[in-house]
C-alpha cells in the first residue's frame, strides 16, 4: 500500500507489521511520534500487543529484556539522553542474547539542550553488543525496521538491532513509501534459552574468569555471523519485494577518484554533491555507511576519501573516519552537521574540493 509518511510513522507501520507481543514506551523528542503511533494502532486495534508505559528508558528496555526472555518478539524506541540512560540494560540485552528491536531518533547530547541530529548518542553505543543500521529516506526506515527484526531473530544472531533515523531531519520529514504483505518473510519468534517454568534455570548469574571472556566471545562470534545473515534477509527481501539495500549503499563510485563517505541523512545529501562535482569534471561517488556494526568490508582503492561525521570522540577524532583509518584509509575528516547544523550538498561539495588527505576539518569552526 502507498502512503506519504514521516520516518517516525514508518517505523511505527512497521513494527505493526512485524506484530511484536511487547511494546515498551516512553516518550522523547524527536522519537515520541513513534510510540504515539503505536499506542493509536494498539487502541484500534489494528495491532495486538501488550502496550507497557514505562517511568522511564532504563525500564523500558528492563521491560524487553524480560519480555524477549520469555521468547516473545519485543520492540522499543527511544532517542539522546534516553539511549544513554539505558546504557546499562543495552549491555545486558546483547549479553544474554535477546533479539530485541529497538528505534533510536538520532539526536545531539547536552549541554547545551539541543533536540537536533547528531549520531553521538548511537555510536557511543557502538561496544554494547548491538548491531547498528543507519537509514536514510522513510521507505529505508520502513524496511530496515521489518529486516532488523528477522536478523535479530536469526538462530546465528541472537542479538540485538537498533534502527537509527536522523532526528527531524528524517524523523519528521513527509516521504512516499509502500508498506509490504510480509507472508512468511519475518518467521514466529523464536529464542532457544528463553524461560522455560517445566525447567527452571539460572540468567545473569555470576560468572567466573575461567567463563566470562566466552561470553564476550560469544557475543563477537555472532556478530561476524551476522554479517552473512544480513546480506541473506536484504537479497530476500530485494527478491520479494522489489527494494535492494546493502551494507554500503555506493552511488557512482566505480570510476571514482575520490569518495564521499558518511551516513544517514547526509549520505543522501553525498548523492547529489558527487553529481555536482562531476558536472564539473571532478570524478566523485558516494558511499552511504548503512550498517556500522558489524562494520562493513570497504575498499575504495586508489580513490581520496572524504569522511563526514556527525559525530566526535574528543581527543580521538571522528568515529566514522577512525573505522576507516583502522581499515587502511588516510580519508579527509570532516567533522558537520552536529546538533543539527545544516549541511548543504554544496558544502559537501566544498569538503571535497578543499581536501587534504589525512586532514581533519570542523566545518563552520576551522573556518
Amino acid at each position: 500500500m502507498l502512503m506519504v509518511a514521516t520516518g517516525n510513522k514508518a517505523v511505527a507501520t512497521a513494527v505493526k507489521d512485524a506484530r511484536p507481543v511487547v511494546v515498551a514506551a516512553y516518550p522523547i523528542t524527536p522519537q515520541t511520534e513513534i510510540v504515539e503511533q503505536i499506542a493509536n494502532f494498539v487502541e484500534s486495534g489494528e495491532m495486538e500487543a501488550r502496550y507497557i508505559p514505562v517511568e522511564s528508558e532504563h525500564s523500558s528496555m528492563a521491560a524487553c529484556i524480560g519480555a524477549a526472555a520469555t521468547g516473545v518478539r519485543a520492540f522499543t524506541a527511544t532517542s539522546s539522553h534516553g539511549l544513554v540512560y539505558m546504557c546499562e540494560m543495552l549491555h545486558w540485552a546483547a549479553g544474554a542474547r535477546l533479539p530485541i528491536v529497538m528505534a533510536n531518533a538520532n539526536r545531539a547530547l547536552g549541554p547545551g539542550w539541543n533536540i537536533w541530529a547528531e549520531h553521538s548518542d548511537s555510536l557511543s553505543m557502538r561496544d554494547t553488543g548491538w548491531l547498528q543500521v543507519y537509514v536514510g529516506s522513510v521507505q529505508e526506515a520502513y524496511d530496515a525496521t521489518l529486516m532488523a527484526f528477522r536478523i535479530a531473530e536469526h538462530d546465528d544472531v541472537l542479538l540485538p538491532v537498533m534502527v537509527n533515523l536522523d532526528g527531524f531531519t528524517l524523523t519528521h520529514i513527509m516521504q512516499q513509501m509502500e508498506t509490504v504483505e510480509l507472508g512468511d518473510f519475518l518467521p514466529p519468534c523464536t529464542v532457544p534459552h528463553a524461560i522455560d517454568t517445566a525447567n527452571p534455570g539460572g540468567y545473569g548469574t555470576l560468572t567466573p574468569p575461567t567463563e566470562h571472556f566466552k561470553f564476550r566471545w560469544d557475543i563477537e562470534r555472532a556478530m561476524r555471523d551476522s554479517v552473512g545473515v544480513i546480506r541473506e534477509t536484504e537479497a530476500e527481501f530485494a527478491r520479494r519485494f522489489g527494494r535492494q539495500y546493502a551494507p554500503v549503499e555506493e552511488y557512482r563510485c566505480e570510476d571514482a577518484d575520490v569518495v564521499i563517505v558518511a551516513m544517514g541523512t547526509l549520505g543522501k545529501e553525498a548523492e547529489v554533491a558527487a553529481d555536482v562535482l562531476r558536472n564539473e569534471g571532478i570524478r566523485a561517488g558516494s558511499a552511504r555507511i548503512r550498517w556500522f556494526r558489524p562494520f562493513p568490508a570497504i575498499d575504495f582503492g586508489d580513490a581520496d576519501v572524504v569522511v563526514i561525521d556527525r559525530d566526535y570522540s574528543f581527543g580521538s577524532g571522528g568515529i566514522l573516519a577512525h573505522e576507516l583509518k583502522a581499515a587502511g584509509m588516510a580519508p579527509y575528516s570532516v567533522i558537520a552537521g552536529i546538533g543539527g547544523q545544516e549541511v548543504t550538498y554544496d558544502d559537501i561539495a566544498g569538503f571535497v574540493r578543499n581536501r587534504i588527505p589525512g586532514g581533519e576539518y570542523w566545518f563552520g569552526v576551522s573556518d
